[in-house]
């Protein structure tokens, strides 16, 4: 079942592009985050869908969509119509029906050639353009990676000396409370000395 039967060339040459925006534009509201990779992913969709228009144009070439109108199909004569001697040149018929079916489908696939090409053309230029694209999504990607992994260790640092800190309070505590508890007994066995009195 040939789904795009119903395209004509200018809707399937917009298909792409229409395609690779929507796609981008999701794709970027779903991971605002994640954009750079996002743009590159739709540049590579952009350059699929294109080289499989091309494909799709190639394995349908003998279509009149891509037909300019500038060399029409050819018929092929009647021998067999032929005065006198037509009834003897009928069985030719059918081959020369053959020769003038192969003009045809090489006009048809010297017609549906450019178009293919056309497609295969922004197929090529979305690659060229991917690869700095990639470098700079890559290039990104690694800055952001730096900088979460600079606030872990930032954070862990942080959870560091907050441990730290609360290992000092517990020995404070500590040392406190056992001077503390230590400070009644030496008063018990201590003696107690009267009071001096003026005279």
């Amino acid at each position: 079942m040939d789904l795009l039967g119903g395209v004509s060339h200018d809707v399937l040459r917009i298909l792409p592009w229409v395609a690779a925006i929507v796609f981008g534009l999701l794709a970027g509201l779903w991971r605002p985050r994640k954009f750079h990779w996002t743009a590159l992913a739709a540049v590579l969709l952009f350059a699929a869908l294109n080289a499989g228009a091309a494909i799709y144009v190639l394995n349908h070439f003998d279509d009149p969509r891509w037909s300019s109108g500038e060399d029409p199909s050819l018929s092929a004569p009647s021998l067999s119509d032929t005065p006198i001697v037509g009834e003897y040149l009928g069985p030719l018929d059918s081959a020369l029906d053959d020769v003038v079916g192969g003009v045809n489908e090489f006009l048809a696939f010297k017609q549906a050639l450019p178009v293919a090409l056309e497609f295969l053309a922004a197929s090529g230029w979305a690659l060229l353009a991917s690869f700095p694209l990639a470098i700079l999504a890559a290039g990104v990607g690694f800055t952001m990676a730096r900088r979460r992994t600079a606030a872990f260790d930032k954070y862990r640092a942080d959870v560091d000396l907050l441990k730290e800190e609360l290992e000092q309070l517990k020995r404070q505590i500590a040392s406190g409370h056992s001077g503390s508890t230590a400070l009644p007994s030496g008063h018990a066995d201590s003696e107690v000395l009267p009071r001096r009195t003026r005279s």
